[in-house]
């Protein structure tokens, strides 16, 4: 009896010395508030022994100019671990000079405030989705949003531009509902409005949370939270693959971390994607910027939608480099640059006519 026991103990030892607590500040709206997204990740990290102690401030419909005093008094308290920061939902994908406006700047003025009073917080955007069918309210005015895939490439491009400017994390739960709509359409990640996430749609995002806060393998999680055994696993797996195997794609700080996956435990230096994509959308000329300068020589690749390739070129060694895509017809492309013998991150590009 005494064997059994101490077995017992050794067990519970494995699965939660590495249990971790985290204090989450949450400023969004009601994609954050719907089916109480923060208790779902709490839910599903206390499935495996972590924990999160959280404050939510979500009004309906608010944006990053608003929480700015809205939210001030809870970025005031301090001793927060991450605060995750999520716009209006159309307001990121509206053109390039209107985001800079209503939107970039503060997102800037929400991480200036969190550093201020938390030093030590790391800071988290939420990127959130296109519309099922696009933003048809908003189409007539700038046909880039009147589909789902011209307006989720506008959200991914300028949450990931909003991250890499600020030197933040980036939670991709738009880039993990892509994947998912693509090979599991079975499950229905959105409500009747076509906009607002449905429990699997949240419980997406939960385990996308999952992996980008704890940098645990969401595969883990042991509760389905309604969606179904299968589906669940599903979205799990689909996070794992997406957010938890390639950490670094989503982290615009540098860092060493200690990253726990299955039985074992390893330290893994990691530094998010390097590069600037603008404008987006483009009419005539795309300009590639580097944090560095990159290792000769550099080629760069563009993609359509459909796999195709459309352009190929090889530079020397510069930081910046300016594609011409005015030949390219209006749609959805994506960017490879290779430098040496490395190869990077896949970026997301819109073409659009005068």
């Amino acid at each position: 009896m005494k064997r059994l026991l101490l077995s017992f103990c050794l067990l519970w030892v494995i699965l939660f010395s590495y249990a971790d607590h985290y204090r989450v500040l949450f400023i969004g709206n009601s994609y954050t508030e719907v089916n109480n997204l923060p208790q779902l990740i709490s839910n599903l990290a206390s499935s495996v022994g972590d924990t999160i102690e959280f404050s939510s401030h979500t009004p309906g419909g608010c944006t990053f100019q608003q929480h700015l005093s809205g939210a001030l008094s809870l970025i005031r308290q301090g001793g927060w671990d991450y605060v995750v920061l999520q716009e209006q939902s159309q307001l990121p994908s509206f053109p390039y000079s209107q985001f800079m406006s209503e939107s970039y700047p503060f997102a800037r003025g929400l991480c200036d405030s969190i550093r201020a009073y938390n030093p030590d917080t790391k800071v988290v955007f939420y990127m959130t989705w296109g519309r099922k069918n696009g933003d048809q309210q908003n189409c007539p005015n700038y046909p880039p949003l009147c589909t789902y895939e011209g307006m989720d490439s506008l959200l991914f491009a300028r949450y990931m531009m909003m991250a890499e400017d600020n030197r933040t994390l980036v939670s991709p739960v738009g880039y993990v509902w892509h994947y998912i709509r693509d090979h599991y359409p079975d499950i229905e990640l959105y409500q009747s409005d076509e906009s607002h996430p449905s429990l699997a749609g949240s419980y997406a995002a939960a385990c996308t949370f999952y992996a980008t806060l704890f940098r645990k393998t969401p595969m883990a999680i042991s509760t389905d939270e309604g969606v179904g055994t299968e589906r669940s696993e599903w979205i799990r797996r689909a996070a794992t693959e997406l957010v938890y195997d390639s950490l670094s794609r989503w982290s615009f700080i540098e860092s060493s971390d200690t990253i726990h996956g299955g039985d074992s435990v390893t330290v893994q230096a990691y530094r998010m994607p390097m590069f600037n994509l603008y404008p987006n959308p483009v009419t005539h000329t795309l300009t590639l910027k580097s944090s560095e300068i990159l290792e000769e020589p550099v080629s760069i690749f563009v993609y359509d939608e459909y796999g195709k390739l459309c352009i190929s070129e090889r530079n020397s060694n510069a930081d910046t480099y300016s594609i011409s895509v005015v030949q390219l017809p209006a749609g959805v492309y994506f960017l490879k640059v290779m430098a040496g013998e490395k190869s990077y991150p896949i970026q997301k590009f819109i073409k659009t006519t005068e």
